[in-house]
Order: C-alpha cells, then structure tokens, then sequence
C-alpha cells in the first residue's frame, strides 16, 4: 500500500470470479495512479479470492472476509478504512475506463462538485448487447430528480473522502442503499454532477429484472423517496404516484413549484419526467392528452423558475 494514496477505490465483491480480474485491472491501469484499491472479500465461496490472492500490486489493500456480511456492511467497512482524500466507488463486475479517475479528479479539485458521476455503458449479460445510458448531468437536475428515481451510477461515483464518512450506508435499507445514500447527501447540500464521457461500463443482468427484485425495490424505492422529501422539507404527501388529473394537477404541480425553488435550474426535460410519475402509463386514446398535459405544465414550470420574478404563476398553486 502507498503510504499517501489520493484516491481510495473501494471494491466489495462477493463471487465475483468471472468479473473481478478484468475490474481489478481496469482500476490498476488508470492514467492516474497515485491509488489504493480497496477489496472486500465477503465471504466468496467461488474462486474470487484465488483471484484477489494473485494480485501483487502493493496498491491492494485486501481485506478477506470468511463469513458473508452483505455489501453494505462491506462498503462501509472499506469506507472506514479507506485513506485517500477522495472515494471512487467500483463493483467487481464493472469496468473503467482508463481515464475515469484522472476526469473525475479534476472535476472535483477544480471545485466544481462535491460528488462526481459519469455517464455509462450498460453491458446486457443476457444479450451481450453494449447500451448507452440515458443520463441527467446537472447538479439541479440530478437532485430534483432523486425524487422519482436516482441517476447515479454507484460504481461510476467519486466524492471527498469526508462525505462519505459523514454519511455511509444505511444498514436499515437492503435494496436501495445506494439511492438512500446520494438522498442524505443531496438533501445535506453537496453538489453532484455527472461527466458526459462514459468512464464506467455497468453490467446488468435478469435476476436485476425479476418481478421479485422489481416488488422489493418499489417498496423502498417509496421509502427513500418519502424520506428525501422529508429532508428536503417538502411534505411527504407529494411523493410522486400515479394519480387521478384533477388530484395531480395539485399534487405534482406543487411538487414541480416546491423542486424547482429548492434546485434552481432544473431543466425542462427534468421537470417533465417528473410529473410523468404522476400520470398514468399506457392509457390507448388518451396518450395524446397526457403527453400535452405533462409539455405544458413542465414548459409552464421551467419558464417561471428561469426568471427572477414568477408572480404571474403563483396563483396556479395557492
């Protein structure tokens, strides 16, 4: 280990065999190397720890766990560990560009953030299909849109080291612990940006689509959402679903006014997506309406928060 490393990557894995070399790998060739590659084992039963063993470079810090703790407690075990004045976070199965922590680094010492992300590309196991992702980049529109769902990769994210030392992981949420995290600190203030470039290469796979997954996910995903608008001040009974028009009318609009006072900046496309969550889907002959509905209202937001004074639309929400 380095005795002064800048950025710590943190990388828990757990039968990770087929993935981890290439991740391991993708973080050792990084055009910045002044590193320390944190690895949590967690209690593999495969070959991941044969593998991690093989690695000599004295960057590694490998921590090797005999009994499965779960990955929270694995990221912030590594957390505490970790001794960079930065943390980029990795998973075993994804890969990095190689110029992904040089990019972020200068982001983040220019001042420009407080947590920096990037665009991806998403890896289809089950058709080995490359995607682009479709992403948000601004600091407003990123966290405005944490209400609806998080557009942050985790292992494309980098922040100061103290940040995530405030907060960790919640140990109390099992499948959004990720979303939960990035709540807490955008809810604190600290400013997130995603780069354009895509500096990570994310693997999905179908478990990530089952119904089972998708029913446990939508559960918290209400949770860490109820939660964030708490944080934020804004009351939870605008947390967004899908509602009736004259009800989300009210509803999502004040949502809408109550975002964009607290994130000035958000862009009309965000606005947009976020009283989508109040419509409802796959309506046949109603499409049409509910498309028009969601433009004007979404263009009628935006251009009132892009001015100084937005007296004319205040009637709309009393």
């Amino acid at each position: 280990m380095i005795s002064k490393p800048l950025i710590s990557v943190l990388m828990p894995a757990y039968n990770s065999e087929l993935y981890i070399a290439e991740a391991i790998n993708s973080i050792l060739q990084q055009s910045y190397q002044n590193i320390e590659l944190l690895i949590f084992d967690d209690g593999s039963t495969d070959k991941t720890r044969q593998i991690i063993e093989s690695f000599g470079d004295p960057r590694i810090v490998k921590i090797l766990s005999d009994q499965n703790y779960g990955v929270i407690k694995a990221r912030n075990e590594m957390i505490d560990r970790a001794g960079g004045q930065y943390i980029a976070l990795m998973d075993a199965d994804d890969i990095a560009d190689p110029t992904r922590l040089a990019k972020q680094l200068r982001s983040l010492e220019l001042g420009e953030c407080d947590l920096c992300g990037s665009a991806q590309w998403v890896l289809d196991e089950a058709s080995g299909k490359l995607k682009k992702s479709k992403d948000k980049f601004t600091d407003s529109d990123l966290r405005a849109l944490l209400t609806v769902y998080c557009g942050l990769c985790n292992s494309a994210m980098m922040g100061k080291v103290e940040i995530f030392k405030r907060f960790k992981y919640d140990t109390s949420i099992l499948t959004s612990e990720d979303y939960c995290l990035w709540v807490q600190m955008a809810a604190t203030g600290y400013r997130f940006i995603n780069l354009k470039e895509r500096l990570i290469t994310y693997r999905r796979y179908p478990a990530q689509t089952s119904s089972v997954h998708l029913d446990k996910f939508r559960v918290t995903t209400i949770e860490v959402q109820k939660k964030y608008l708490d944080l934020l001040g804004i009351s939870a009974a605008l947390y967004p679903r899908q509602l009736p028009w004259p009800k989300r009318l009210g509803v999502g609009m004040n949502l809408l006014r109550a975002l964009n006072k607290k994130f000035p900046g958000v862009s009309f496309r965000a606005n947009s997506e976020i009283y989508a969550r109040f419509q409802f889907r796959r309506n046949r002959w109603w499409t049409p309406l509910t498309r028009l509905e969601r433009f004007f209202i979404s263009l009628w937001i935006t251009l009132c928060n892009s001015v100084t004074t937005a007296s004319p639309c205040r009637w709309l929400f009393i």
